[in-house]
């Protein structure tokens, strides 16, 4: 026998609302042992991920993040020149290569001859 259309979307109904009983009954049992864990390991939001700063890792001191403020038009510290293509170009060989420099290299130059001595 044929199934229709509607046939179909009622047994697809049936079938998502019994999906969703047994989900919900899944998770109830998976948040009761996620409990238990919590409560016997001594866990706290933190060491989960969900507070600020996870818990240092027993036998390990966590190192204290610095963060210095820059001043008001202060500019940021730039790295040693490496490279110059000696018509102002520089690049001081970390992050992406320069237009200059990639046009260069692509033109049969090496990286190294630009190096700055």
């Amino acid at each position: 026998m044929t199934k229709t259309y509607q046939q179909l979307i009622k047994q697809i109904a049936a079938l998502k609302l019994e999906a969703d009983k047994l989900r919900k009954g899944e998770v109830d049992e998976v948040i009761a042992r996620i409990r238990d864990a919590i409560k016997v390991y001594e866990l706290t939001a933190a060491d989960l991920g969900l507070g600020s700063a996870p818990k240092a890792s027993a036998g390990k001191a966590a190192a204290p993040i610095k963060r210095r403020k820059m001043g008001k038009g202060a500019a940021k510290a730039k790295g040693a020149v490496k490279f110059s293509n000696g018509a102002g170009g520089t690049w001081g060989g970390i992050g992406k290569r320069p237009n200059w420099l990639r046009e260069a290299v692509a033109a049969g130059k090496q990286v190294s001859d630009f190096a700055v001595k």
